[in-house]
């Protein structure tokens, strides 16, 4: 097997909430052009994970994107490198039409965001329908779309999803995730933090297990969907 340079490497991250530390010592690597994932309970720490992976929380540890260091580097100027974090509650501006927050989404690259609309809609044909539409009123799987047709306004290189399957009904999850699959095959690294470790698992190359804010367990996704540790406290009996 051909060895896969990593975009993202991730050293002894901890993240503290006062006294309370939600990340302890988290260390993982996502290859360019894969899919990774990292999978855990509620409250195992993942979107605290991806927050201080974006710079929005402070955190102590090394992160590396694409060879670089990034410490003190504003959350700004990740976005600007290829870094877009798509998060868990999709922070819509719901009173704003669906055009205008894709257009939003390419705010750090102004005039030349226009011409990415029509990429977006080609992949995402119900937000072309919908272009004129306030986002507060899309469905809640509209509205996901919406989230990541806006975080790929900014063409990233690296696309952070914090829990995409929250709240959607099965039929559209599936929907979701293949779209994931598809970014990564048309070249977008994608780091994908997912409480569904079933549908997770089986878009991706390489997986994480979060518990109490520590890796437990990693390896490749197919392994990890098979691991009795996994599949008794993960993935039920067939969900």
């Amino acid at each position: 097997m051909t060895a896969v340079s990593p975009l993202l490497e991730v050293h002894d991250l901890h993240v503290s909430y006062g006294r309370v530390e939600a990340v302890q010592g988290v260390s993982l690597s996502v290859g360019a052009g894969q899919i990774v994932s990292v999978i855990g309970a509620n409250g195992a720490g993942k979107s605290t994970l991806l927050g201080a992976i974006m710079g929005a929380l402070p955190s102590r540890g090394r992160v590396e994107y694409a060879g670089r260091t990034l410490a003190h580097t504003p959350l700004e100027s990740r976005v600007a490198a290829g870094m877009t974090l798509v998060p868990e509650r999709r922070e819509l501006f719901s009173s704003m039409t669906v055009e205008d927050n894709l257009r939003l989404g390419a705010y750090t690259r102004r005039r030349e965001g226009a011409g990415d609309l029509g990429g977006v809609f080609t992949r995402f044909p119900r937000l072309e329908e919908r272009r004129k539409q306030l986002a507060g009123t899309l469905s809640g799987g509209e509205q996901q779309m919406l989230a990541i047709g806006r975080a790929l306004m900014a063409r990233p290189k690296l696309l952070l999803l914090d829990e995409p399957s929250l709240g959607l009904a099965p039929l559209i999850v599936r929907e979701i995730l293949r779209i994931v699959a598809e970014l990564r095959d048309a070249g977008v690294t994608v780091l994908l933090v997912e409480q569904n470790a079933r549908a997770a698992l089986a878009i991706s190359d390489f997986g994480y297990v979060l518990e109490g804010g520590q890796v437990r367990l990693s390896g490749p996704a197919a392994d990890l969907a098979h691991d009795p540790a996994v599949v008794a406290s993960y993935l039920g009996t067939g969900k």
